[in-house]
């Protein structure tokens, strides 16, 4: 490309209108009749209004994902109210609340932590068992949790799926 433009600094023209000699790299040319388009003008005008609604989409992006996740939510509120244990719905659980464990504690509510950044108390809920494995490791965990021997790690999941343990 460079060679090229050193080549078209060789070539002189002269200017019809005034006589003034000119190089090719040097001009600037207008026309002054319509030209046809070619395939790079009708590719250029696509990208710019790609990019136009691109510009356009990103400014009402976030409006559009903050209604998609309150819309989200109300609808799996909905979905947990008819599927969860009719006990559960009277105790007036925030169903963000909840969280599955299922083996060998079935659910364990913080209570509190969907509405602020405190919670008020974790609740431990199982279904009734007659399996002695599973009452014995229940048995371990209230145990445990009476003479405080446990040990509380956060860990973060990035969406990239990798785990980081903060202290």
């Amino acid at each position: 490309m460079l060679e090229e433009f050193q080549e078209f600094r060789k070539i002189l023209c002269i200017c019809p209108c005034c006589g003034e000699m000119v190089r090719v790299s040097d001009l600037k040319i207008k026309v002054k009749k319509t030209t046809e388009k070619t395939w790079l003008d009708e590719y250029e005008a696509m990208m710019f209004k790609l990019e136009k609604a691109k510009q356009d989409f990103a400014k009402i992006e976030s409006e559009i994902r903050e209604k998609s996740v309150e819309k989200g939510r109300k609808a799996a509120e909905k979905v947990f109210n008819n599927c969860i244990n009719p006990n559960f719905r009277k105790l007036k659980i925030d169903p963000y609340d909840l969280k599955p464990i299922l083996h060998p504690i079935d659910f364990v509510v913080f209570n509190g932590m969907n509405k602020g950044n405190s919670i008020e108390e974790i609740k431990f809920f199982s279904h009734k068992s007659e399996n002695d494995i599973i009452i014995s490791l229940r048995n371990q965990v209230h145990k445990a949790i009476e003479n405080k021997d446990y040990e509380w790690q956060v860990a973060r999941i990035s969406e990239d799926g990798s785990i980081e343990f903060k202290d």
